[in-house]
């Protein structure tokens, strides 16, 4: 099964952290490194120090000696660590890096795709951003399952398709009788329970939104919540889901209306099996009416609206569903695609969607089926070549529009899906990528800067893998070949 947290490699320690900095939109934490744990383990050592220097001055002023005074005693001068230089984050391009040859990259990097636990069903692509040529090519062009890497093309279908700083409505509307309100969902499942968000940055508040309700039925007594969530259709899971995907602790049935990602609070990584009803009843609870009927329903034509609250924009959106691969996120992605191109808001619109909007930006699409927006499904089949094309677009800017698409890539041994694989002392800056993750699945697309300086962007698929960790760990190889290259 596929999940939307981060992926475990023991003991792996090769990249840095990215190649393109973030717009600020996801929730970055350094988590790991040598280096990093050097400065941990510093701080720790200088604390223990001033604290027994603490106690020792408690012990003189506070004895049974009244008499003693601060100045007996000694409380030893504290010693910062020699930490030397600081190492830029983010490495940087040569302008005058020379052009990789391809005879070089593929003996750096080819017998890598080759590893046992990477098992027998490898596709690779390997393009020099600069000037569009395929550095590498093991079965590019032949379909795969893509995993979560499929959300790079629901990112690239919403940044193209959609304006970027385009916000969703999640409104409130007055009920057919006295004491009744309409949640409405306009497809943002990041409506928040909590002020701010505890999971996306620059999310709308129920808060907010009961706020504007109490103002606008000034003395009125809800005594009943309708969720309206219409504007999706069709089943709640896709084709290829399994039964235990929707809900889990990943996935949750997808619906337009939903508070925190469908989680089933603001902090539980848990997702629900009833969106609708648990933000039915958060709005419930911020008016102050937790013992008003929460329903399934409608809202009448021609309501009188009370209340709207607005998502970030979908270029943030689209960061944190890559960032998080959060798969209730990317389908809700997926669906605002299909609505952009009369489609039907369902699985089966957003697949459609999504394709004819990458193959309207330029993307070759043959051999591209989807069953849903997220890649949780198994029916999904995409070539290693159209995730390469799309990262390289993004990067040499011929993808008009998808910059948040590198932004939102995890980078690697700092933040995302990506926080727990590499380290900071081995080729820093270097690494950023969108992780794929299903059982007998493991996939990694990104860019990756050269040790010469040149940008790459690349994509692995193993549809036919073995354990997570020896998979993760041959993928770990690839990348750090790619960014170790002095291929020039």
């Amino acid at each position: 099964m596929t999940h939307g947290g981060p992926q475990q490699s023991a003991g792996r320690h090769f990249w840095g952290v990215g190649t393109i900095a973030s717009s600020g939109s996801t929730i970055v934490t350094a988590r790991t490194g040598r280096f990093r744990r050097r400065i941990a383990l510093a701080v720790i050592a200088l604390v223990l120090l001033l604290v027994g220097g603490g106690v020792a001055l408690a012990g003189g002023l506070g004895g049974d000696d009244d008499t003693a005074s601060a100045e007996t005693v000694t409380v030893p001068d504290a010693v910062l660590p020699d930490l030397g230089d600081a190492t830029p984050v983010l490495a940087s391009l040569d302008s005058a890096a020379p052009a990789p040859d391809p005879d070089a990259l593929a003996a750096a990097v080819g017998p890598l795709l080759q590893a046992p636990g990477l098992g027998s069903g490898v596709s690779a692509e390997v393009v020099d951003v600069e000037t569009g040529e395929v550095l590498l090519d093991l079965d590019g062009d032949s379909p795969a399952i893509p995993a979560s890497t499929a959300k790079l093309l629901t990112a690239a279908a919403a940044l193209t398709a959609l304006d970027p700083a385009q916000t969703l409505a999640t409104t409130v509307v007055a009920g057919s009788a006295p004491g009744e309100v309409v949640l409405v969902g306009g497809g943002d499942p990041t409506l928040s329970r909590t002020s701010p968000s505890q999971t996306y940055p620059g999310a709308p508040t129920v808060a907010d939104l009961a706020a504007q309700v109490v103002a606008a039925l000034p003395g009125t007594t809800v005594t009943r919540v309708v969720v309206d969530s219409s504007l999706f259709t069709g089943p709640l899971t896709a084709p290829g889901w399994g039964p235990a995907d929707a809900p889990s602790s990943y996935a949750a049935p997808v619906t337009a209306t939903a508070v925190d990602g469908a989680r089933v609070s603001s902090r539980s990584q848990a997702r629900s099996g009833q969106p609708g009803i648990d933000a039915g009843v958060a709005l419930a609870d911020a008016l102050g009416a937790p013992g008003a009927t929460v329903a399934l329903g409608e809202a009448p034509a021609g309501a009188e609206q009370l209340a709207e609250v607005r998502s970030a924009p979908i270029a943030r959106l689209v960061e944190q569903a890559l960032s998080m691969s959060d798969n209730v996120l990317a389908e809700a992605l997926a669906r605002q695609v299909a609505l952009s191109r009369d489609l039907p808001a369902s699985f089966e619109g957003a697949a459609e969607g999504v394709v004819g909007a990458l193959a309207d930006a330029g993307i070759d699409t043959t051999g591209v089926t989807l069953s849903d927006g997220s890649g949780l499904s198994r029916l999904d089949q995409v070539p290693a070549s159209v995730l390469a094309e799309i990262v390289a677009g993004a990067a040499d800017g011929s993808l008009r529009g998808a910059s948040a698409l590198l932004s939102g890539l995890p980078v690697a041994g700092y933040d995302g899906t990506l926080f727990d694989r590499g380290d900071a002392d081995t080729a820093p800056g270097v690494v950023r990528a969108k992780t794929g993750t299903l059982l007998g699945v493991h996939a990694l697309s990104g860019t990756a800067i050269t040790a010469e300086g040149r940008l790459l962007a690349f994509a692995v698929i193993a549809d036919e893998s073995g354990s997570e960790a020896s998979a993760e760990a041959a993928l770990d190889d690839v990348a750090a070949a790619l960014a170790a290259c002095g291929c020039g």
